[in-house]
């Protein structure tokens, strides 16, 4: 009896995943018709087909399914994000990252906060902690629509490597604002500080070493042997450079990131692929970013939940138009314009301003807070997948129109 339970969930699950994968495949095809980002549509199409609508996929926000889902889909993301980053583009504007992903994320938290305990009012700690939830940008959205989307080099370059940093930045502002609010500790910047940057630097490590190790088994003359399974290489090493990272209490998502920038720039460290070589890699890694951009956004809008949106509409919509259209560009311009370096435009910032979608890590962070029964947790869950809905509806279909107008689009 207890087996064919297993077999019937089995089947179930195998079938969910093939309606995922067809209905993806259309929604995939009607968003180049559309020439919307496909993560726009993948979003809507999980609504229509969720719970709350048609019904035809119901996976928890808190299953261990879509926990892997997550974790592997997110992680690959940002992996292929990094593959596309250019080490010399990076030297141009890693102060302006380093700021905006640290300093950055603190900005957007505060003001973010202000809003939520004034239209809200909620006290101001548990105003606070919704800020740190949606303050951090997010890979797996930004990554594919910069893919779609040809962007200026640093502009893409940066706002997708700010979009990897931060989550460590964010992720660590939210359990210390959380356990002040759950009267468990007190705010020491000095302990947030501390931690960030051993959480940094040991994911940085860890995705560095795993990414030579990476070029070297599949690009190197005499130790490449690897070559012909280079596609397999890059799936161990994603999994081992999360793994790894988490296992040390680092971040997983800076890891694997690394590791991409690693392997992506394999030339620069005085490996060489053919290429053929590229080109095969290059196909697979596009194919399994496309799978796993279909799972989350598809199964993230099935997971939307309308009757608690609708609770906070309104109080909700309003934190997240402060957030969208005071935070984010107060954030840009003060993190950007001391790097003298850099010497960035007033287009450049101005775009910059636009695209910061919110997706899968400050969901998650919302669900972890609602399943902790964290204070005002149901209130920051509504106003997170408002803040989700908004940015990827409003601001990933009006990226490239954008960088058309501020003429940063490039052939």
């Amino acid at each position: 009896m207890e087996s064919s339970a297993s077999l019937e969930i089995a089947k179930h699950t195998l079938l969910v995943f093939g309606i995922i994968l067809g209905i993806g495949t259309f929604s995939g095809l009607l968003a180049r018709l559309a020439r919307v980002p496909d993560v726009v549509v993948f979003l809507l199409i999980g609504m229509l087909i969720g719970p709350g609508m048609l019904g035809f996929v119901d996976i928890k926000a808190d299953s261990t399914i879509n926990q892997l889902i997550l974790i592997f889909g997110s992680s690959y993301i940002l992996f292929d994000g990094g593959a596309s980053i250019k080490l010399k583009v990076l030297k141009q504007v890693w102060i302006t990252l380093v700021i905006i992903a640290t300093i950055g994320v603190l900005i957007t938290a505060f003001i973010t906060g202000v809003a939520a305990y004034y239209f809200l009012g909620l006290p101001f700690i548990v105003a606070l902690l919704l800020g740190t939830v949606v303050a951090s940008t997010d890979p797996a959205t930004l990554v594919p629509v910069f893919k779609q989307i040809k962007i200026k080099d640093r502009v893409a370059q940066t706002v997708m490597s700010e979009s990897a940093f931060n989550d460590a930045m964010g992720a660590i502002l939210t359990f210390v604002v959380l356990g002040v609010a759950m009267g468990s500790g007190e705010f020491s910047l000095g302990d947030a500080v501390l931690e960030l940057f051993k959480e940094s630097i040991i994911g940085i490590l860890i995705g560095g070493i795993l990414g030579y190790l990476a070029a070297v088994l599949i690009s190197h003359e005499k130790f490449g042997f690897l070559l012909e399974y280079a596609p397999v290489v890059t799936l161990m090493a994603v999994i081992g450079a999360y793994m790894g990272a988490d296992g040390a209490h680092a971040s997983g998502f800076m890891a694997v990131f690394v590791f991409g920038v690693m392997l992506g720039n394999a030339e620069s460290l005085g490996f060489k692929r053919t290429r053929e070589e590229n080109h095969e890699l290059e196909d697979f890694i596009l194919t399994t970013a496309l799978i796993m951009r279909m799972f989350i956004f598809i199964l993230l809008g099935t997971q939307v939940d309308f009757a608690l949106m609708n609770q906070y509409l309104w109080a909700g919509v309003a934190v997240v138009v402060v957030f969208m259209l005071v935070a984010r560009p107060v954030t840009v311009f003060l993190c950007a314009l001391p790097d003298r370096r850099a010497k960035w435009s007033f287009k450049e910032m101005l775009f910059m301003c636009w695209t910061r979608e919110t997706g899968v890590i400050p969901g998650a962070l919302a669900g972890m807070l609602v399943g902790m029964k964290a204070p005002g947790a149901e209130i920051i869950a509504s106003v997170t997948f408002i803040a989700i809905l908004m940015t990827i509806l409003i601001q990933a279909t009006t990226t490239k129109w954008l960088a058309k107008k501020l003429d940063l689009l490039v052939e």
